[in-house]
């Protein structure tokens, strides 16, 4: 078990370690490629700051670990907007300036909406794996156009600024890029091996250790990145990378490993976490959206009741935990 634990603890830090370097060295590379700030932003840190649920989904879905793959997938959009936007919010209030954000933020719910459907037959097959992932590569062409045409709006100010800050030469950022590729795969595979075995060991199912100590680490880049962005006052790309990390988290991740192995689904993931997960996205969006009466903000207060939630939720899976044992 003491081995199993440091698995897990050196996994989840070698894992966040690897994905900012990750992130690094393609950002640098594609600056250096020509393209577009607000492009970068929504195709290559998206994907970067998902890159270790990415790879940790594959990995536990490959060897047979469905609650794994999924509960570290849906967990980790119940960390990002719960726990990280919360947090951020509860420090400094996060105002909404970017159409960019606030147009995604209703395809994050129709994709929470589509996982859901795929849900009600307690199975994940190849064919939903399909819907998923045409869906993801829709919204990956989507994403290409804002990208492209989005230059006034303030996320891509935002990303530009990080960009400048992160600069780099070509050759350094090519490095930085294999490297923390070749890290992720090795540090997820020690981060499954010793999730799997305390899942085991416990007597507790794998979709909870999913859900809570492997959802939490794998969502740390996003804590990392948001709370950077909040110092610097950059609020819509705080939010921006949450939300662009929960649809590739629903679309591509779950997606990926269900497209590996189908997934056979407990019940309880329809009517426990991905109702909380549903709740959370439309809390998100009515907190985001700017009215005549209410500019598009969330407040401290809001960002308490989200922290509340997560609070109450992961002492209830606790609870589970505690009982199985």
């Amino acid at each position: 078990m003491l081995l199993a634990l440091l698995a897990v603890v050196a996994g989840l830090v070698l894992l966040v370690w690897s994905a900012d370097k990750f992130v690094d060295g393609a950002s640098a590379t594609a600056t250096h490629a020509g393209m577009p700030p607000l492009l970068i932003g929504m195709l290559i840190i998206g994907f970067g700051t998902s890159a270790p649920e990415m790879v940790v989904s594959a990995l536990a879905a490959s060897q047979g670990n469905p609650g794994l793959a999924l509960g570290n997938a849906y967990g980790s959009n119940i960390t990002n907007i719960a726990l990280i936007i919360g947090l951020v919010a509860i420090i400094s209030p996060i105002s909404v300036h970017s159409q960019v954000v606030r147009k995604e933020l209703p395809i994050l719910l129709l994709v929470t909406l589509l996982a859901g459907y795929q849900l009600m037959d307690g199975s994940l097959s190849r064919n939903d794996a399909w819907v998923l992932l045409g869906a993801f590569f829709l919204l990956m062409g989507w994403s290409i156009v804002e990208g492209m045409r989005g230059k006034a709006d303030s996320l891509a100010s935002d990303y530009d600024n990080e960009l400048k800050a992160n600069a780099m030469p070509l050759r350094l950022a090519l490095i930085w890029l294999f490297v923390g590729l070749v890290l992720l795969i090795i540090s997820s595979r020690v981060l499954v091996w010793g999730a799997v075995y305390i899942a085991q060991s416990l007597g507790v199912s794998d979709l909870i250790i999913g859900l809570t100590v492997v959802a939490i680490g794998t969502s740390l880049p996003e804590l990392a990145s948001a709370l950077a962005a909040i110092r610097k006052n950059e609020h819509d790309l705080a939010l921006g990378n949450v939300i662009g990390s929960g649809l590739f988290n629903t679309l591509a991740v779950v997606g990926i490993a269900a497209g590996i192995m189908p997934l056979a689904v407990e019940s309880v993931v329809l009517y426990r976490d991905w109702v909380v997960m549903f709740a959370l996205t439309v809390a998100l969006l009515l907190m985001a959206m700017t009215t005549k009466k209410r500019a598009g903000r969330i407040n401290r207060i809001e960002g308490v009741g989200l922290v509340t939630a997560y609070v109450g939720y992961t002492g209830y899976l606790a609870w589970t935990i505690i009982s199985a044992v």
